[in-house]
């Protein structure tokens, strides 16, 4: 099994090339199911064990699928099997998604209970009874979902709460509903903008996007030879954003949306560090000795990711003062808070906040990851630690970010990935 080796305290200083985006690309692959068209490419593409682990699952159901640097192409022409096997679905909650296709297009599926990351229970109640306001029937049986339906129906969906994936699914089965479906309290994430203005190149006919109500009439069929263009990835762009402030430097991220990431700027502004912007790049310069600790809520799209949460407490932890960080999205999103207590952070909880002690003198240890982003939050308190760190079960990071250490080396890090 993979992990990492970092010594700390080297100084960053370079330019990074941001990937596509990892929660764009794999509801993306999910939506050419719809796709009539028998050939469909995606550019750039994140390869990341999570792409892999969609490419298969596809595979699995029929379709051939063929990767070219960061290109991949999807021939659906043969896809004819709607089922997600458990050895695939529990290593990634995102194969959830190949549901609403599927539903769309077969009127059937059989998809097991999706795994995913380790830290907590995020129920798929929203995704089902969603599609059940569609005329979804659902049936449990050994472990999975028996999916039938024999008209979907456009309805009016009101999520309780905001969810990424439900919003998805639902959009994805919905388009080829009879009527019209209003969904409210929707997702407006810059992923699911992508995902319906594919949808509408393929002919849907989607309105509100990037709204909280989104609205879709209908339509008999889905069909496009356009190549699609995945977004850049904000969170991978946060990360080294904030990687850079904690550990120092000047750092100059390329391939990035700028819009996708302006809460993130304005936090990162408000503790002192020094960044410009332009179309497409962003340049960061930080001096850890002068920046000024910040309190943090995180909340959907505009506002701060809870993908980002992790990371900014490792930056809290090392710069001037005391921070609360309340996260409103996964109550028990802090299995990194004891690693990175190991390391000689000084951070305690009470239910969904947390409270960080800044200026905390870091140390190497040997420490574990636990999901995809805290891989990123231990890693960037690695890099600012004294000595050297040993961070196991870095499969994690792998599902997340494109070659990660290879990116850090180019701009000074000492991060090596060895074998047990």
């Amino acid at each position: 099994m993979d992990y990492f080796e970092i010594i700390g305290q080297n100084t960053l200083k370079g330019e990074i090339e941001i990937s596509g985006s990892k929660n764009a690309v794999l509801p993306l692959i999910a939506a050419s199911i719809l796709n009539e068209n028998s050939l469909q490419k995606f550019t750039n593409v994140p390869l990341l064990s999570d792409t892999i682990t969609i490419i298969k699952l596809l595979e699995k159901m029929g379709a051939s699928v063929s990767e070219n640097e960061n290109s991949i192409s999807i021939d659906n022409s043969k896809l004819n099997i709607p089922f997600a096997p458990y050895e695939l679905v529990k290593t990634m909650r995102a194969s959830f998604y190949v549901l609403g296709p599927l539903i769309a297009k077969f009127g059937e599926a059989r998809i097991s209970d999706p795994g995913g990351c380790a830290w907590g229970p995020r129920p798929i109640d929203f995704h089902i009874k969603g599609l059940k306001l569609l005329g979804v029937n659902f049936k449990r049986d050994h472990g999975y979902l028996n999916a039938t339906t024999k008209r979907l129906t456009g309805s009016t969906i009101s999520f309780p709460k905001i969810s990424v994936g439900a919003t998805g699914n639902v959009v994805m089965a919905a388009v080829l509903a009879k009527g019209t479906t209003r969904i409210y309290n929707a997702s407006s994430e810059p992923e699911i903008q992508q995902l319906c203005n594919y949808l509408n190149i393929m002919g849907a006919q989607i309105s509100g996007i990037g709204t909280n109500e989104i609205v879709i009439e209908g339509v008999k069929s889905l069909s496009t030879n356009k190549s699609i263009k995945i977004i850049p990835d904000r969170i991978e762009a946060g990360t080294f954003l904030i990687a850079a402030a904690a550990v120092g430097g000047e750092v100059q991220l390329n391939n990035i949306a700028i819009e996708h990431l302006s809460t993130v700027i304005d936090k990162l502004r408000q503790t002192n560090v020094l960044i410009e912007t332009n179309s497409s790049s962003i340049r960061i310069k930080s001096n850890p000795n002068i920046l000024n600790a910040v309190d943090l809520e995180t909340n959907e799209y505009p506002g701060f990711p809870t993908d980002l949460q992790a990371q900014w407490m490792s930056l809290m932890s090392v710069i001037n003062g005391n921070s609360n960080l309340k996260e409103n999205i996964y109550f028990d999103r802090f299995t990194h808070v004891p690693e990175l207590n190991r390391l000689g952070c000084k951070i305690t909880l009470d239910k969904n906040n947390a409270k960080i002690r800044g200026k905390s003198n870091l140390s190497g240890a040997q420490i574990m990851s636990t999901d995809i982003r805290a891989s990123a939050a231990l890693i960037i308190a690695a890099l600012c630690a004294e000595g050297l760190t040993r961070i196991d079960r870095i499969y994690h990071i792998d599902r997340g970010y494109y070659k990660i250490e290879n990116k850090l080396s180019k701009i000074g890090a000492n991060i090596v990935r060895k074998k047990t």
